[in-house]
């Protein structure tokens, strides 16, 4: 919901970090895979109940995946980029719930398994919608840099970062703040699928 607002204050804090990166001869690539890396540190720490020690493992993922684009947009970006970067960030998203159905199943089990059917109907929604923009030569005005056409919703990646971090913040809420952000992901599905009924039209 809030992406588009905080992109270009991202980009101008990341850049002299892209810039050290790209200097060094680190490439975007190489970013990618050390953020997703270090995201899988996080899972068995909140399985293990280490939830502020995890918390600082989620924000390195999330800090390296604003670098990442950053670093290819200053080099050359490619498509094997895009989908890395895009495949990648979705195995680390699930992965945070199961970890937390790990850490207390008898009463995080249900509310992790929700979370993960809401992920998929936002991810889906996302997906398919980009191949069918990609094919038809459609861009995104809202989100120009990104490698694939960006179809926005309730729930983007500033909100479930804000949702992870508030899990490992107070874990004893785990499963009410699932359930909240399971809903908006729902909301999020049904106004891509409505968007991609209209804009998708022969």
């Amino acid at each position: 919901m809030i992406d588009a607002q905080i992109l270009p204050l991202q980009h101008k804090l990341l850049q002299p970090i892209a810039r050290l990166f790209v200097h060094i001869d680190i490439r975007a690539d190489q970013v990618t895979i050390a953020g997703f890396l270090i995201g899988l540190f996080a899972v068995p720490l909140i399985a293990t109940e280490h939830y502020l020690w995890a918390l600082v493992f989620i924000l390195g993922n999330r800090l390296l995946d604003g670098i990442d684009g950053q670093v290819a947009r200053l080099t050359q970006t490619t498509d094997r980029g895009a989908f890395l970067d895009i495949a990648l960030d979705f195995v680390f998203y699930a992965f945070i719930p199961l970890a937390f159905a790990l850490a207390n199943s008898a009463e995080n089990a249900l509310a992790a398994v929700i979370l993960l059917a809401a992920f998929i109907g936002t991810g889906s929604s996302f997906l398919a919608f980009s191949l069918m923009a990609e094919k038809r030569k459609l861009t995104s005005k809202s989100f120009p840099s990104k490698g694939i056409y960006y179809l926005g919703g309730l729930t983007e990646g500033a909100e479930t970062i804000a949702l992870f971090v508030a899990f490992c913040l107070w874990p004893h809420l785990f499963s009410t703040l699932a359930y909240i952000f399971a809903f908006a992901c729902v909301l999020t599905t049904l106004s891509r699928w409505l968007q991609g009924w209209h804009m998708l039209a022969d």
